[in-house]
């Protein structure tokens, strides 16, 4: 019998009570009350990433809210085992792994190619050059001989959905390579109940048909091919494909297991294993179209040329909250939180909510340097919203003042900084270490009264106050900082330090170009001028 995703027990959970076990996907309900599935239990942090994507696309193409009003229904009284088994059937033949028909995420027919080996279809598997030169000194080959089918599959959706540049002709994933995933968490009694937060974030639409599906999961069809820079975009009606793109042209090995083999990365024996793939290249190169779970820029606004962000190696923190939390009015229109997001602010929270202001996000993916992973970025950042939504427009903008404030207060500690420890006309990389670390911790100092203030602001304290109280936390920050970098007694040019320790100190309270510009940001009434004094 063909391994099935639908129908075998394969997916990795946490209960709240019984602990590790392995279930169907119709059975993210079973036992909700006394004993829910509360988390997913691989121990890989993009597998458990890309399985969250995987059961909200499931859940988009199989039984979607029809409309905002239906979507609460199923929030508050989730649907049965039995309810979600007969959603899942008629897709069942589409997620079968393995045998004669077509395969879950591979190519339409095999591929006469070479084998790679199984651990090469992990993201951050040394390449075929770093091997050949013996470079692979961190992320080392040999680590994983075989997999499960189960692991096999789950490897398999993470690189086609989050797939890196993969050298000539292998595409990179519907969003390019390593893409920045942001997903609400409701709030709620912990442990929450993984259907809400799957429930929180499944985008309304209809059940896809069977005449549609070839249009949604291109492995049921004649695999697309990009010869000459073709570009894939999806039929009307079928932008469900967001969750299923397959941008590589891959098949896997099966072969029975022997005696004692077990899954390289769980430890699970499974019957058949998994212990090489083939590839071929030139698969589908998906068009730019919008992932329901990503945040956009717009690198050029004239253009409306949307570009989905990617993690950066300095991680995630409320300096993002411009273009992953905030409207895109209130933001910028270069930024643009995911669909989710805008969704659940906008129409879920008000009535999945009842009255608690307070939730999370979590952003997640791969920080890529091209075809190398520098790391798995994955950050929850805490909410406080406004409970009366016509306040949030308001509230948004106070947000939005606070961070573009931070940012300019950053800048002008680093610029106080290059002043203080180099002479003019020099030039030194701004980018370097030195101010790298000091914007870092800059930020890192200054998140506590952001969230602090972002909940005054949500309590209704006028935004002068919160902006005031802010600054005030930015100003020690910085002055700290400063200090600590081009300590006075250290220094050769005292008289340098001096005068950009001054500069800075009139910035931060508003004198200047600078200090105009800042308060500006932040919302506050412009400082006037210092009287000269007259000469004796």
């Amino acid at each position: 019998m063909p391994f099935s995703l639908i129908n075998d027990p394969w997916l990795p959970v946490r209960r709240a009570h019984s602990g590790a076990t392995l279930i169907r996907p119709s059975q993210l309900t079973e036992n909700i009350e006394a004993d829910p599935v509360v988390a997913i239990d691989w121990p890989r942090a993009d597998f458990r990433l890309a399985s969250l994507e995987f059961l909200i696309g499931l859940l988009a193409i199989a039984c979607p809210p029809a409309s905002p009003r239906a979507w609460p229904d199923l929030y508050h009284a989730p649907p049965s085992p039995a309810a979600l088994e007969a959603a899942f059937a008629p897709l069942a033949f589409a997620f079968e792994l393995d045998g004669d028909g077509p395969r879950f995420m591979q190519d339409f027919e095999d591929l006469d190619a070479g084998e790679n080996d199984i651990a090469n279809l992990l993201i951050e598997a040394p390449g075929e050059q770093t091997t050949k030169k013996n470079a692979d000194l961190l992320n080392k080959r040999g680590q994983v001989m075989q997999l499960s089918r189960a692991s096999a599959a789950m490897a398999l959706f993470t690189l086609q959905t989050y797939a890196p540049a993969g050298g000539a002709g292998n595409r990179t994933g519907l969003r390019g390579g390593g893409p920045l995933t942001t997903l609400v968490i409701p709030p709620g009694p912990a442990p929450l109940p993984l259907w809400h937060l799957l429930w929180a974030n499944v985008p309304t639409g209809q059940p896809a048909t069977l005449a549609e599906l070839p249009q949604i999961l291109p492995w049921l069809a004649k695999t697309k091919t990009s010869e000459n820079d073709k570009k894939v975009v999806p039929t009307p009606g079928a932008e469900a494909l967001a969750f299923w793109g397959v941008p590589r042209r891959i098949r896997l090995d099966f072969s029975a297991a022997e005696p004692g083999d077990t899954c390289g990365l769980t430890g699970v024996a499974d019957s058949v294993m998994v212990r090489s793939w083939r590839q071929r290249p030139n698969g589908a190169n998906y068009d730019v179209f919008k992932h329901p779970l990503s945040p956009y820029y717009n690198p050029k606004p004239k253009e409306q040329l949307w570009l989905p962000v990617h993690p950066q190696p300095d991680g995630i923190g409320y300096r993002h909250f411009l273009g992953l939390v905030l409207a895109p009015d209130a933001a910028s229109a270069s930024l643009q939180p995911a669909a989710n997001i805008i969704t659940w602010r906008k129409d879920r929270k008000r009535v999945a909510a009842e009255g608690n202001t307070r939730w999370r996000i979590l952003a997640a993916g791969f920080d890529m340097d091209n075809m190398k992973a520098r790391g798995f970025v994955e950050t929850e950042l805490p909410v406080t919203d406004v409970a009366d939504p016509t306040r949030m427009e308001l509230y948004d903008e106070t947000l939005a003042g606070l961070i573009n404030g931070a940012d300019d207060v950053a800048a002008l500690l680093r610029h106080a900084v290059r002043g203080a420890l180099f002479s003019e006309g020099a030039k030194p990389d701004i980018k370097a270490g030195l101010f790298n670390n000091l914007r870092a911790q800059f930020w890192q100092d200054t998140e506590p009264a952001f969230y602090r203030e972002a909940a005054h602001a949500a309590g209704g304290t006028p935004r002068e106050d919160v902006s005031a109280a802010f600054l005030q936390s930015l100003r020690q920050s910085a002055l700290r900082l400063f200090d600590e970098a081009a300590p006075i007694t250290a220094s050769d040019h005292p008289g340098r330090v001096a005068q950009a320790a001054k500069w800075l100190g009139l910035a931060l309270n508003g004198y200047g170009k600078a200090g105009g510009a800042l308060f500006a940001a932040l919302g506050l009434e412009a400082r006037e001028a210092k009287p000269k004094r007259k000469k004796a």
